[in-house]
């Protein structure tokens, strides 16, 4: 077998493999500019060069209710997807709420967003964990994944003011770290009014 036909091959067998990616949003919208520097703490965070623009996904919140992105328009979004399946999406849950709180008066949201198939149980789910409060989005069609894809959590994707990308993290970060709230007030300060 000469080396053109094995590397043929093996093309062909890594892509299937490879589980099919979401589509990324990959309409450029502008450039967003020198990156801000990060701290050490936020090191696997990516402040993409340019923002993207993303198509409107509806969600529903734990009364049925169906809700968007696009109500915060003017504001730095920070959605958080996790999983009651998911070990460290657990610890980040209070930390995410705590970023909450501390920004309920300045233009940054957090938007957790739960995966699970079996959305009815979320609830119970965190009762159980004493984080009944938590007020948490659904997605159990997965329907993120026609912005980013929700292969991973706990996975964290940002958005500007005008809801487009702008930087996402994939998998668990220690948010209560105190270096995390004065680079998210940073963030605000850039793309909050985008």
């Amino acid at each position: 077998m000469n080396k053109t036909h094995l590397l043929s091959c093996l093309l062909v067998f890594s892509s299937l493999l490879i589980p099919a990616q979401a589509q990324v949003a990959s309409n450029k919208v502008y450039s967003t500019g020198k990156a801000i520097e990060k701290p050490l703490i936020m090191s696997r965070f990516i402040e993409m060069q340019s923002a993207r623009s993303v198509p409107e996904v509806m969600f529903t919140d734990t009364k049925g209710e169906q809700i968007s992105l696009k109500q915060y328009k003017g504001k730095l979004v920070l959605v958080n997807l996790w999983a009651t399946w998911c070990a460290p999406c657990i610890k980040e849950i209070p930390q995410m709420e705590n970023i909450r709180q501390v920004n309920k008066n300045n233009n940054l949201v957090v938007v957790p967003i739960s995966i699970d198939e079996e959305s009815d149980k979320v609830q119970a789910f965190l009762e159980r964990h004493e984080l009944g409060h938590y007020q948490t989005w659904l997605d159990p069609q997965k329907t993120i994944d026609q912005i980013m894809p929700a292969d991973v959590v706990p996975a964290t994707y940002v958005f500007d003011g005008s809801g487009n990308l702008i930087g996402f993290l994939r998998g668990y970060l220690d948010w209560g770290d105190k270096e995390v709230q004065p680079y998210l007030e940073k963030l605000t300060a850039k793309y909050a009014h985008r």
